[in-house]
C-alpha cells in the first residue's frame, strides 16, 4: 500500500512523479555545479517556493536488534512532499522506503510518514567510529528539514557475572553487604535481589538498601535475614542468575542470672550446696558461640545434726487423791530434742487406782448419781408423751397412711441420719391441714424434689429423702420451695471419680413434650458461676488448663520478657452465647476468654479450643472469630486461609490457634452442603424419683465438646443422677431432618412406662443450634413391686434419614450394687497451671538445639520447612517464615497438639527421617531434663 501511495494513482500520481523527477534532475545539476560527490545525490534545499519548512511530528528512536529480528525506523513530517532516510551518511535506496500520505484536517497540510527496516547484517557490516545511525530528511516547497540521529545497536547479555555474591556469617545487628556485578550487556542489565526465591522490596523494609551500585546492604542484621540470596540480572534479551549466597545471622550465647543457692545436700554434717545458670540470655543460635565459663558453682556447707529427745526417769507417785488415784510424771529432757530431732514417744503422765479397787466415794458423788437417775426418768417420760401425740395425729389424718418409712427412701440413695430439732410433723399430706412452718429439721444425704404437676398423690414411699441442714416447707399442693431466708446448703456425697471438681452450677430445665411428667423444679439450686482458672507466668512460660473442658493455653518460653511476670486468666462463657448466629452459621465451640488483654507477648502463644464439627473442607467453612471491646464479633480468619497474622491448625476434636493478642475467641461453622455433620455426644442418666416405685431416665444430646458434657455432669450431680452407659457419638447431618429418641425392650412384667412418653421427637433446629443449653428428654418408669432392683432396656437415638445410636441400659437401681462409670479423666485437673520446664514435653536444652539446627538454611532443604512437613503441617508456611525462630513456633504448636500424650517418639522419628538426630527423646528421664542433649552427626552436615 505504501509503494502504491509513493507511486501515486491515476493522473495525480503521474504528475507528482514527473515533478519529483524534475527535482531530481535539478538537484543533480546543482550538485555537479558545486562539485559534490555521488554521496549527496539529493539536494539539501530546493528553490524558494510558497509554504513552510517540514516539521517532524515523529522522529526515529534509538533501537536494539534482538537476535536476528530486524527493527523498523519511522518518521512523520508535515508538510512534506518527500521523506528519505540517510544512514551512516548515505542515502537509503528509495525502494527500501515504505511511505504513506495523508491530509491534516485542521491545517489542510500534507502529512507524510515513512519507515525502513534495518537488519542485523547491516549493523554488523558497518565499521565506523560511531554506532550505526539513521536520520530522516524531509522536503517541502520551502526547503528541507533533518530529524535527530537514531542509533541502532545489537542487544546482548553475557552469561557469566563479573562478580557473584559471597555467603556471609554475621552477628545479630551487624551489617551485611553482598556485592553483585552483573554480566556485560547492551542495554545494560537491571539487577534484582531474591531471598529464598522471593523478590526483595527495599521500599517496604527500611533496613535494606539495594540502590548502591547493584549491591545489597542490610544495615542491622536480624535473625529473619538469614537465608539464601541470589542476584538476578535482566535486559531485553535475557535473564541471568548468579550463584546463591547463604547468609547466616548468628547469636552468641549469654549467661542468665545465677539461681539461689540450693539447700545443703546432707541433713547432718558436712556437705555442699550449689547454684546454676544457663546459657539462655540469649541462647546461642545459628552456630553462635556458647557461653564461656562454668554453669554450676558449688560451695561447702555444714548442717547441725538433729538430736532425738529421751525420757527422764519417772517421778515418785503422788499422794492418793479424793478420787482414789495417784499419778507420776516424766519429762523429755534426757536429752531434749534439738535441731529438728524427734520428741519422745509415749505418755508423760501415768495414773492408777491407789486402793486396789476398794475406793468408796463420798456423799457428794452419791447425790450426783441420784440427780442423773432422775433426769433419765424425765427423758423417758417425754419420749412416751411424744409417741402418744404422734399416734393421735396419725389417727386424725384423712389419709390412712402418714408414716415416715425410712426404708422406702434408701433405694438408690445413701443412708442418712435423722435428728429432730423440734417436735411436730411438718410433712402432712392432707392439703386441708396447714403445716407448721416453724419446725426446723436437720438432715444429711441427697434430696429428691417431687414434680408439682404430677397428678398422682404421694404415698408413704414418696416422702423426701433428707437433705443436710435444710428447712423444708410443704405446701398443700406438694410444692417444695426453699426460701431465700431458709436456703438449702447441699452437702450430698460426691461419687469418687465420677463428677468434675470445682463447678457448682445449677440445672437449666428444658421442658419436654406436653405429655412428659415429672418436670423438676430447679429454682432452688445455686446459680451458675463463672468457669475460670488463673496462673502467674514469667519468662519461663507454662501451660494453663481448664480441667475437663478441653480448653488450654500454652505460654512459650521467652514470650514474657525477663524480670516480668503476669497473672494470666482463662474463662468460658457459661451463659447465653454473645455470638449470635447469622443465617446458617453455627457456633461450634465454647466462647473462650484469655487475658489480660493489654499483655504483649514476643512469641505467639497457643490456644486450644475444642469443637464439635466433623472436620471436612468439602462440607464446612470454619472461621475463627474474636469479640471486640464494643461486644461485637469480627472474623479473624477462615481456617483454610493463608495469613501471617495468626495460624489455625484444625484437628478432629480441637483447633490449635497461634495468636499474639489476648481476648475472647470462638469457632463458627458455615455448612457448605447438607452432608455437613455435627458430632453429638449422647448419654443416659438414671435417678430414683420421690416415689420409691418410680425411676427416671434422662437422655442428653449435646455438642461433642468436653465443656458441654461437663455442664450435663454438673446438672446431674445436683439431681443425684447416675450415668448408666458409656456416652456415644452421634453424627447429626445438616439435612433438616429431626431427631427421634425412643425407649425399647422394657421387661413387660417388671416395669411399665408412663403413657405417651415411649417415643419423643426433637426438631432439627433445636438440635442443630443446641449450644445454648443442654438438650434432653425424660422417660418415667414404674416398678410393679419394690423387689425389682434391676433395669434392662435400650435407648434408641436416631436422625431421620441419618445416623443411629443404641444405648444399652443394664443397671441396678440400688446404689450399693451399681457400677460407677467415670465421666472424665482426671490427669489435667490436679495442676490447672504449670510453669517452667515441667509444663513442656520437650526439654528446653534439646529444644534450643533443634531450633539452632533447623532455623539455619540448608542447601539440601533440611530446614524448618521440612520439620513442619514431618509434623503434618503442610499449609500456610508463610506464617512461620515471618517468625524470628520458625522452628520454635512449630515446636510450640507440637506442644499444644500433644499436651496429653506427649508422644516424643513421633517427634524423634520425624527428626531421624530428616537425618538430623539419632537420639530417642522418649528415653530422657526427669533427672536428665537439665543436661539433655542431641548427638549431632557430621555426615548429615551438622
Amino acid at each position: 500500500m505504501g509503494r502504491a501511495a509513493a507511486a501515486g494513482g491515476g493522473a495525480g500520481g503521474a504528475r507528482r512523479w514527473l515533478r519529483w523527477l524534475g527535482l531530481c534532475f535539478w538537484a543533480a545539476g546543482a550538485a555537479a555545479a558545486r562539485g559534490t560527490d555521488n554521496g549527496e545525490a539529493l539536494p539539501e534545499s530546493i528553490p524558494s517556493a510558497p509554504g513552510t519548512l517540514p516539521h517532524f511530528i515523529e522522529e526515529p528512536d534509538d533501537a536494539y536488534i534482538i537476535k536476528s529480528n530486524p527493527i523498523a525506523l519511522r518518521c512523520k513530517a508535515r508538510p512534506a512532499m518527500q521523506i528519505f532516510f540517510k544512514c551512516n551518511g548515505e542515502w537509503v535506496h528509495q525502494n527500501e522506503h515504505v511511505s504513506e500520505e495523508s491530509l491534516d484536517e485542521s491545517s489542510g497540510l500534507k502529512v507524510r510518514e515513512v519507515f525502513i527496516n534495518v537488519t542485523r547484517q547491516q549493523v554488523e557490516d558497518f565499521h565506523g567510529p560511531e554506532d550505526y545511525w539513521c536520520q530522516c530528511v524531509a522536503w517541502s516547497h520551502l526547503g528541507t528539514s533533518k530529524s535527530r540521529k537514531a542509533s541502532v545497536r545489537i542487544a546482548y547479555l553475557r552469561k557469566n557475572f563479573e562478580q557473584d555474591p559471597q555467603g556471609r556469617e554475621v552477628p545479630i545487628e551487624g551489617m551485611i553487604v553482598l556485592h553483585c556485578r552483573p554480566p556485560e550487556g547492551v542495554p545494560a542489565a537491571e539487577v534484582e535481589w531474591l531471598k529464598n526465591e522471593e523478590p526483595i522490596d527495599s521500599e517496604q523494609d527500611e533496613n535494606i538498601d539495594t540502590r548502591a551500585d547493584h549491591n545489597l546492604i542490610i544495615r542491622q542484621a536480624r535473625l529473619s535475614d538469614s537465608g539464601n540470596y541470589t542476584c538476578m540480572a535482566a535486559n531485553i534479551v535475557a535473564k541471568r542468575r548468579s550463584l546463591s549466597a547463604t547468609v547466616v545471622v548468628y547469636v552468641n550465647g549469654g549467661w542468665s542470672s545465677w539461681t539461689e543457692w540450693s539447700a545443703c545436700n546432707v541433713r547432718c554434717g558436712r556437705g555442699w550446696q550449689k547454684r546454676s545458670r544457663t546459657c539462655t540470655n540469649p541462647a546461642p543460635l545459628n552456630g553462635g558461640a556458647f557461653c564461656e565459663g562454668m554453669s554450676v558453682q558449688k560451695i561447702t556447707c555444714t548442717s547441725l545434726c538433729p538430736v532425738d529427745g529421751s525420757w527422764e526417769v519417772w517421778s515418785e507417785w503422788s499422794v492418793c487423791s479424793p478420787e482414789c488415784e495417784h499419778l507420776r510424771i516424766r519429762e523429755c529432757t534426757a536429752p531434749p530434742p534439738r535441731n529438728g530431732g524427734k520428741f519422745c514417744e509415749g505418755l508423760s503422765q501415768e495414773s492408777e487406782n491407789c486402793t486396789d479397787g476398794l475406793c468408796i466415794l463420798g456423799i457428794e458423788n452419791a447425790s450426783d448419781i441420784a440427780l442423773y437417775s432422775g433426769l433419765g426418768a424425765a427423758v423417758v417420760a417425754v419420749a412416751v408423751l411424744v409417741i402418744g401425740v404422734t399416734l393421735y395425729r396419725r389417727s386424725q389424718s384423712d389419709y390412712g397412711v402418714d408414716v415416715i418409712d425410712s426404708s422406702a427412701l434408701t433405694g438408690g440413695f445413701q443412708t442418712f441420719n435423722f435428728k429432730t430439732v423440734r417436735q411436730g410433723n411438718s410433712l402432712l399430706l392432707n392439703s386441708s391441714m396447714q403445716p407448721d412452718l416453724t419446725v426446723s429439721r436437720t438432715y444429711s444425704g441427697p434430696i429428691c424434689l417431687q414434680d408439682p404437676l404430677d397428678k398422682e398423690l404421694m404415698t408413704e414411699s414418696s416422702l423426701f429423702n433428707p437433705l443436710s441442714d435444710i428447712k423444708v416447707k410443704v405446701q398443700s399442693s406438694f410444692m417444695v420451695s426453699l426460701g431465700v431466708s431458709e436456703r438449702a446448703e447441699y452437702h450430698g456425697k460426691n461419687h469418687s471419680g465420677t463428677f468434675p471438681h470445682g463447678n457448682n452450677r445449677s440445672f437449666s430445665t428444658m421442658h419436654p413434650r406436653n405429655k412428659t411428667p415429672y418436670i423438676q423444679n430447679m429454682s432452688s439450686l445455686p446459680t451458675r458461676t463463672e468457669l475460670r482458672t488463673t496462673g502467674v507466668f514469667g519468662h519461663l512460660g507454662g501451660r494453663l488448663v481448664m480441667p475437663n473442658t478441653g480448653v488450654s493455653l500454652l505460654i512459650p518460653h521467652g514470650a514474657i520478657p525477663e524480670e516480668n511476670s503476669w497473672e494470666i486468666y482463662m474463662s468460658i462463657n457459661q451463659g447465653e452465647p454473645s455470638l449470635q448466629s447469622d443465617g446458617s452459621e453455627v457456633l461450634l465451640s465454647p466462647e473462650v476468654t484469655c487475658g489480660p488483654p493489654d499483655m504483649i507477648v514476643t512469641t505467639p502463644f497457643a490456644l486450644t479450643i475444642p469443637h464439635c464439627a466433623d472436620v471436612s473442607s468439602e462440607h464446612w467453612n470454619i472461621h475463627l472469630k474474636k469479640r471486640t471491646q464494643q461486644g461485637k464479633w469480627e472474623e479473624v480468619m477462615s481456617v483454610e486461609d493463608e495469613s501471617t497474622s495468626c495460624y489455625c491448625l484444625l484437628d478432629p476434636f480441637a483447633c490449635h490457634v497461634l495468636l499474639d493478642s489476648f481476648g475472647t475467641y470462638a469457632l463458627t461453622g458455615e455448612p457448605i452442603t447438607d452432608c455437613a455433620v455435627k458430632q453429638l455426644k449422647v448419654a443416659v442418666f438414671g435417678c430414683m424419683s420421690c416415689n420409691s416405685l418410680d425411676y427416671n431416665l434422662r437422655v442428653y444430646c449435646v455438642d461433642n465438646t468436653p465443656w458441654a458434657f461437663q455442664e450435663v455432669v454438673s446438672d446431674e450431680r445436683h439431681q443425684g443422677g447416675q450415668l448408666l452407659e458409656e456416652p456415644k457419638l452421634l453424627h447429626f447431618k445438616g439435612n433438616t431432618f429431626s431427631l427421634q429418641i425412643s425407649i425399647l425392650d422394657i421387661p413387660p412384667f417388671l416395669w411399665r412406662i408412663k403413657p405417651f412418653t415411649a417415643c419423643q421427637e426433637v426438631p432439627f433446629s433445636r438440635v442443630w443450634c443446641s449450644n445454648r443449653q443442654p438438650l434432653h428428654c425424660a422417660f418415667s418408669l414404674e416398678r410393679y413391686t419394690p423387689t425389682t432392683t434391676q433395669l434392662s432396656c435400650k435407648i434408641c437415638i436416631r436422625q431421620l434419614k441419618g445416623h443411629e445410636q443404641i444405648l444399652q441400659v443394664q443397671t441396678s437401681i440400688l446404689e450399693s450394687e451399681r457400677e460407677t462409670i467415670t465421666f472424665f479423666a482426671q490427669e489435667d485437673s490436679t495442676f490447672p497451671a504449670q510453669t517452667g520446664p515441667k509444663a513442656f514435653k520437650i526439654p528446653y536444652s534439646i529444644r534450643q538445639r533443634i531450633c539452632a539446627t533447623f532455623d539455619t538454611p540448608n542447601a539440601k532443604g533440611k530446614d524448618w520447612q521440612m520439620l513442619a512437613q514431618k509434623n503434618s503441617i503442610n499449609r500456610n508456611l508463610s506464617y512461620f517464615a515471618t517468625q524470628s525462630s520458625p522452628s520454635a513456633v512449630i515446636l510450640n504448636l507440637w506442644e499444644a497438639r500433644h499436651q496429653h500424650d506427649g508422644d516424643l517418639d513421633s517427634l524423634a522419628c520425624a527428626l531421624e527421617e530428616i537425618g538430623r538426630t539419632h537420639t530417642k527423646l522418649s528415653n530422657i528421664t526427669e533427672s536428665q531434663l537439665d543436661e539433655a542433649d542431641f548427638n549431632y552427626s557430621r555426615q548429615n552436615g551438622l
